[in-house]
């Protein structure tokens, strides 16, 4: 009966996303025909935009690697027990804290200066995020509104700064940062960006996001503190019984999350921009929720998700060629996708539930005897 549960816990745990995802995929086609165009076609050219040739491939990869680090923002204090959606806010101060910290002082222009630039980043996102754990530990403040509104305190401050003290004369009509070193910048996977490579300019960065879900999904499932965190996660009152420092783990996976994202923003700018400017408030951060939900907040599993949702992304401009739709039709694809996935979480526990009753055996009847029913 154990395995059989584990098996029907398993099974849900693909098949309900899996559902989610086809029917917000058939309520986007029903969007797409009552637009004046074809559903079959969008579906079609949504495939070939994201997976069609290497060209795709190229703009869904390269869309993909900062969703998996906003993913593993929102999936992070998720293990914790917490509702975080600060991810964009994080981002955008990750970005500016990497191209920020060259005007405190020099780094090498080399690897160890990449790296540098990036922990930068990593670390303003990483403090961004730990202080709305702070205000919900110690100030009762719910998470996912504090998180919300610090990231548009965070948009704020990035435009304050790129637009004010840290701007580039030379930037006019868009309003930049100095842009970085270019011993600082971060490459492609390649050396040549030749369009006969399938990774032609996808940068480091998508190896960046993908070692950091392999690394997170590893210390969850075997260490001691991945455990304590996600005991935390599954009954706070149970954890601080047993004797766990549940602040001192909420406020370390609000941290890492926020890192996560920050390291993301400054990337972006790294691998992308070159300079932060308004182009990083792109939404990478609240696509990062969705990609993490459909995930299901596992790291292993955000890697394919990321990859499927930067494919959508990218088929975009496709549709716009093909079809005449707008560019950004593929957000209300994701907002179905969203909603179907939170409503398919009503389902968990109950799709195989139907059919393990009915393998129930009925009660035996009752048997009447000399001394009555038995």
């Amino acid at each position: 009966m154990a395995t059989s549960h584990r098996w029907n816990a398993a099974a849900e745990a693909l098949l309900l996303p899996v559902f989610a995802l086809a029917a917000a995929l058939l309520l986007f086609g029903l969007f797409v025909w009552l637009g004046g165009a074809s559903p079959v076609e969008a579906w079609k050219l949504l495939f070939l935009g994201a997976f069609g040739d290497a060209f795709s491939w190229q703009n869904t990869l390269l869309r993909a690697a900062p969703l998996m680090l906003t993913a593993l923002a929102v999936a992070l204090p998720a293990q914790a027990g917490l509702t975080m959606i600060g991810g964009e806010g994080a981002l955008v101060l990750g970005a500016l804290g990497c191209a920020g910290l060259p005007y405190l002082f020099a780094p090498p222009a080399n690897v160890l200066g990449s790296a540098m630039v990036l922990a930068a980043g990593a670390l303003l996102g990483a403090a961004w995020v730990a202080l709305a754990g702070w205000l919900r530990q110690w100030r009762g403040v719910n998470e996912t509104i504090s998180s919300l509104l610090l990231g548009y305190i965070a948009i704020a401050l990035f435009k304050h700064f790129v637009e004010g003290p840290m701007r580039d004369p030379a930037s006019l009509n868009k309003p930049s940062t100095l842009p970085l070193n270019e011993g600082l910048r971060i490459g492609p996977i390649v050396g040549d960006a030749s369009m006969e490579s399938w990774l032609g300019d996808v940068h480091w960065g998508l190896v960046i996001g993908v070692v950091a879900c392999m690394a997170a999904g590893i210390w969850l499932s075997f260490s001691a503190s991945g455990f304590a965190m996600r005991v935390v996660g599954g009954n706070a009152r149970t954890a601080r019984l047993v004797g766990l420092p549940t602040d001192r783990i909420i406020l370390l996976a609000c941290a890492l999350g926020g890192g996560a994202a920050g390291l993301a923003g400054g990337i972006e700018v790294a691998a992308v921009h070159t300079a932060a400017n308004a182009s990083v408030i792109a939404g990478l951060g609240y696509t990062g929720i969705l990609v993490s939900f459909v995930a299901r907040h596992n790291p292993w599993a955000i890697p394919p998700v990321a990859v499927l949702f930067g494919g959508f992304a990218a088929a975009g401009s496709l549709l716009q060629r093909r079809l005449d739709l707008p560019d950004a039709s593929v957000l209300v694809l994701q907002g179905f996708a969203f909603v179907f996935v939170l409503a398919a979480e009503a389902l968990r526990g109950r799709l195989f539930a139907a059919r393990a009753t009915a393998r129930k055996p009925a009660p035996a009847a009752p048997v009447a005897t000399a001394q009555g029913v038995a």
